[in-house]
């Protein structure tokens, strides 16, 4: 694991305020980061001894107003993977904010970069996406091995370098294991980031398509990077949770996408529960 040194884009009075506060609530004892997209955040109602703090309760962390983000950071307990392990300590941030909002690459990428400097060993994100796979059903679940970056902006400082795939084949592993025990249907693809907040074009989708996405969202990329520059270990899961422009039949809009995460809750919760304890044991 790379050493986690803070950039100077990391030292800002926000991020520290930020990292303080966490520190204030028991973040620094969590094994486990999750990052949960829009209609995603009900896992965290599974968790033993959960505390629930506001955004609005920490200094430094941004407030997204996006429906389906319920702007919380939750931390408590799961099972261990074993009879006689441990419960895991897990962070779960139920929200966040994104580029199409307003908000700077510094801005969005905070938390997790506060999520590493605590010392938490590793981030799991996810995110709700459009499917550009026409064999694929939706909903569905996907493991984001790769990303394409089309929002055209960096949260990375001049020092720091974050080359390759920052999702870890290790971590990717234990997901895919996680998911066959669970019996919940996992694909693997590539995907790609866009800024929005409009929802992409047919022709816009078609490209996409052409260069490699087998799924588009709003979000990820950015956190992503800035995690895998920091040290911090990456999984990230898509939620496709509906046809992308072209290959659905009507308008998309984002009540759907917010049901359709409600509709593959149960997958996504028991494949999270199996999975968190195992990458726990590996950070």
């Amino acid at each position: 694991m790379k050493e986690r040194v803070l950039s100077e884009r990391q030292t800002d009075g926000d991020l520290k305020s930020l990292i303080s506060a966490l520190e204030q609530v028991g973040a620094a004892e969590a094994r486990v980061a999750l990052v949960l997209g829009s209609g995603l955040g009900a896992f965290a109602d599974d968790l033993g001894d959960a505390q629930a703090s506001p955004f609005t309760d920490l200094p430094g962390m941004p407030r997204s107003a996006v429906p389906g983000h319920a702007g919380r950071i939750v931390i408590g307990t799961l099972p261990g993977s074993g009879a006689h392990d441990k419960p895991v300590k897990v962070l779960v941030q139920q929200g966040r904010v994104h580029l199409y909002e307003g908000w700077t690459p510094e801005e969005v990428t905070r938390s997790v970069r506060a999520y590493a400097a605590l010392g938490i060993g590793c981030l799991v994100l996810t995110n709700a996406a459009g499917g550009l796979r026409r064999d694929w059903s939706v909903p569905t679940l996907m493991r984001i091995e790769d990303h394409i970056n089309l929002q055209g902006v960096t949260a990375l400082g001049p020092g720091e370098r974050a080359s390759g795939s920052p999702y870890g084949s290790q971590l990717a592993t234990l997901l895919m294991e996680a998911a066959e025990e669970s019996g919940v249907t996992l694909h693997s693809g590539v995907y790609a980031a866009l800024t929005g907040p409009t929802y992409e074009t047919p022709s816009e989708i078609r490209m996409l398509t052409k260069i490699g996405a087998d799924a588009v969202g709003m979000s990820t990329a950015q956190e992503a990077c800035a995690a895998h520059a920091a040290g911090l270990p990456v999984a990230a899961i898509s939620c496709i949770t509906n046809a992308a422009a072209g290959h659905s039949e009507g308008p998309l809009n984002h009540e759907e996408v917010v049901e359709a995460g409600r509709q593959i809750a149960a997958d996504f919760s028991r494949l999270l529960a199996n999975a968190v304890p195992r990458l726990a044991q590996q950070v």
